[in-house]
Formats: structure tokens, C-alpha cells, sequence
């Protein structure tokens, strides 16, 4: 009888413990940081993943209102990763321009190296 009681009460306090989820503040100022991140690097609305990012973060906001705290981490913590991937894929297409470049820049030079 005391192993039931004993029970019942260790799997109330293991659900307290679930339900007690603090809200991710910080999570969703690191999100909001990376969102700035990916912009000022050039990431616009036309991204998808921008867009995806931006749509999460807000759907975080509204889980967080609503006292939703574990989904409002986790669709935070995914909108963050969505902005970075945003940002390092602006980041790769202004370094493959700049690669193209260097190599137009390095033909035009040889062409000229030949000519004298």
C-alpha cells in the first residue's frame, strides 16, 4: 500500500516537473539576434529559409503567450538554426561571386602577360 502511495507521488512531482518548463527568453533573444544577423548580411524575404525563420519565431512568440513554454523553445531554437543557415548560404553565394571574380581578374591578367 505504501509502494502505491509512494508511487503516485513520485509520478506527480515527475509530471510537476515537466509542467514547470521555464519560459526561453534567452532563446528567443538569440533568435531574434540571428534573424538580425541574417539580414545584415543580405539575407532578404525572398529567402526560404529567412521566411521559415521569421514564421517560427513568431509562432514561438504566440506558444510563449499562450504558456506553451517547451514548444516555444523548441520552435525558437529551430528558427535560429533556420536564420543561420539563411546567413552562411548569403555568406557562400558573395564568396563564390568574389571567387568568379578573382578568376576573371587572373584571366585578364594572363591575356595581358601574353600580349607583351
Amino acid at each position: 500500500m505504501n509502494s502505491a502511495r509512494f508511487f503516485v507521488a513520485l509520478l506527480l512531482l515527475a509530471l510537476a516537473g515537466c509542467a514547470s518548463d521555464p519560459a526561453p527568453h534567452e532563446q528567443l533573444r538569440l533568435t531574434e539576434q540571428a534573424l538580425g544577423q541574417a539580414r545584415a548580411v543580405g539575407a532578404g524575404e525572398d529567402q526560404g529559409e529567412l521566411t521559415l525563420a521569421q514564421g517560427k519565431f513568431e509562432q514561438a512568440g504566440a506558444a510563449l503567450t499562450a504558456g506553451r513554454h517547451r514548444e516555444a523553445r523548441m520552435l525558437a531554437e529551430q528558427a535560429e538554426l533556420d536564420a543561420r543557415l539563411a546567413e552562411e548560404q548569403v555568406l557562400t553565394q558573395k564568396g563564390r561571386k568574389q571567387v568568379a571574380e578573382l578568376k576573371r581578374q587572373i584571366g585578364a591578367l594572363r591575356q595581358q602577360l601574353g600580349e607583351l
